[in-house]
């Protein structure tokens, strides 16, 4: 029981809705739940939160408490509402999607750079979701309670993923995820330029315990879930890379987190710190150029290119490639241009 905080009340759950859950890891050291909600919630203020728990709606370890209250290793942080999340109350919508292949069991969709997979706070409509419940009826809830989805990918990287039709569908492509028998490959420019034409970057990927919208790595210890990220050199550009990675693991963020550890961010990948200049000169000029390599390619620059799966039903291994989107292919063109030019 938490006392030293002031009076607070146990809550009747059976009339409010989990928004938000929690776990402080174990080397959490003492933070304001406010200042800790912060890290951890996208497009939250610090008034919203500190009303919701001067509401009696921010509860640790089931117990409400107040916003000064100091968060500790192992703590469960809720934040608990009179009405269900917006993200449960999906709607469909007549949103365009780029459809790979589909049949009975499965439907694979390229991605385009911008679409946010699956609702969530502060994105609760325009959604791949929204799309594909639009497009297909009664798709299987996966063990988050999001239709259809098996794997996602981040709201800016583009490219490839599969949906399952059913149940079955759902769990067999689930299991092959988890097995990791899969393939996929992504297409990433990185900044830097790497000194191995291929190689493997290995450590643990976690929530970072420094800025909570970002993960990190950690080599050793029990922070974070163990991830493979295998790499080659596909083309050089002197002060970026091109880079296929082929995923062994699928953590969130994991050739972001993976690439920066090793010192070589993600172009123009702003969580990260790749939208500001990490390898070059100093003139003004480059400056310009790399500004307008920004302006072409206004994301991080990561493509889900490759996927391969064995069908639910067929038992036939089947793999699907995309293009590279046009935003990224004019950035390489830029960066092509520029390398030649200096070389003359």
């Amino acid at each position: 029981m938490i006392k030293e905080e002031g009076p607070e009340q146990e809550l009747e759950q059976e009339e409010l809705y989990e928004h938000f859950r929690y776990v402080a890891n174990e080397g959490q050291e003492p933070l304001r739940v406010d200042k800790f909600l912060m890290n951890f919630v996208e497009n939250a203020t610090r008034n919203k939160i500190q009303q919701a728990a001067k509401a009696g709606n921010v509860l640790v370890n089931d117990i409400a408490v107040k916003s000064n209250y100091k968060v500790k290793p192992k703590d469960v942080v809720r934040v608990v509402l009179a009405h269900p999340p917006h993200e449960n109350l999906l709607v469909a919508e007549d949103i365009p999607i780029d459809i790979l292949y589909e049949d009975d069991d499965v439907l694979v969709v390229n991605k385009q750079a911008g679409m946010v997979v699956h609702p969530g706070h502060g994105n609760y409509s325009g959604t791949l979701v929204n799309a594909l419940i639009h497009h297909i009826e009664n798709l299987p809830n996966n063990s988050n309670e999001r239709p259809g989805l098996v794997h996602r990918i981040d709201k800016d990287t583009s490219g490839i993923l599969v949906v399952a039709k059913t149940e079955f569908a759902m769990a067999h492509l689930s299991k092959q995820f988890f097995d990791r028998t899969t393939e996929r490959l992504y297409y990433a420019l990185v900044w830097g330029n790497l000194e191995q034409e291929s190689g493997t970057i290995q450590g643990h990927v976690g929530r970072s315990l420094k800025n909570r919208l970002q993960m990190d790595v950690f080599p050793e210890g029990d922070f974070g879930k163990h991830a493979v990220t295998h790499f080659k050199v596909v083309e050089r550009f002197s002060y970026v890379t091109l880079v296929e990675c082929k995923l062994e693991t699928g953590r969130t963020h994991q050739i972001r987190a993976h690439f920066k550890h090793i010192g070589h961010t993600l172009f123009n990948d702003e969580r990260y710190g790749g939208d500001g200049i990490l390898k070059g000169t100093t003139f003004t000029k480059y400056k310009q150029f790399v500004d307008n390599c920004f302006k072409v390619l206004p994301r991080q620059a990561l493509h889900a290119k490759t996927l391969g799966f064995t069908h639910p039903t067929t038992g036939k291994f089947m793999q699907f490639n995309s293009e590279i989107p046009e935003d990224i292919l004019q950035c390489l063109e830029k960066w092509r241009n520029y390398t030649v030019n200096q070389k003359v």
